[in-house]
């Protein structure tokens, strides 16, 4: 788990009955869809105004959760997004499933996102004045973010 990030960006997420397994807890596989509800919403309101939808698709290139505890039916949980990295075609997005009453972190996932020409169907170098967007959201440096080589 990483100590030092700050994330501010926060969703509330809404545990539907149909998200609950036999053990009475959320089943694992519905926190990569709360996780994939948040980052849209990240991109959205970090982007706003920047992004081509019709040019610029942003698609998961790889996707790893580390499950702490469990998310019981009706406890409240935030899904906190931010970016950790910025590479040339690639970013990677932090994310966590936190109760807001405790702080509690009960999962914390990392997914890998690319930056994708829809004409071409290849990956591109993430545009200037998104990372600079990114930069600015999250109130870090370029040269912070960037990837280490």
């Amino acid at each position: 788990m990483i100590q030092d990030a700050t994330f501010r960006h926060t969703m509330p997420a809404q545990i539907r009955f149909s998200d609950v397994d036999q053990f009475g807890h959320v089943n694992n596989s519905v926190y990569f869809s709360l996780y994939d509800l948040a980052k849209t919403t990240y991109v959205k309101e970090v982007l706003s105004g920047r992004m081509k939808w019709n040019e610029v698709g942003i698609v998961v290139a790889n996707i790893n959760a580390n499950f702490m505890k469990p998310i019981f039916f009706m406890e409240e949980v935030n899904i906190e997004t931010t970016t950790i990295e910025l590479g040339n075609k690639s970013f990677t997005l932090l994310q966590r499933a936190v109760k807001p009453s405790t702080g509690e972190v009960k999962c914390e996932c990392r997914t890998v996102m690319v930056v994708f020409d829809l004409a071409s169907q290849t990956p591109m170098q993430i545009p200037d004045d998104y990372k600079q967007a990114i930069c600015e959201y999250e109130g870090r440096t370029l040269g912070e973010l960037e990837k280490k080589r």
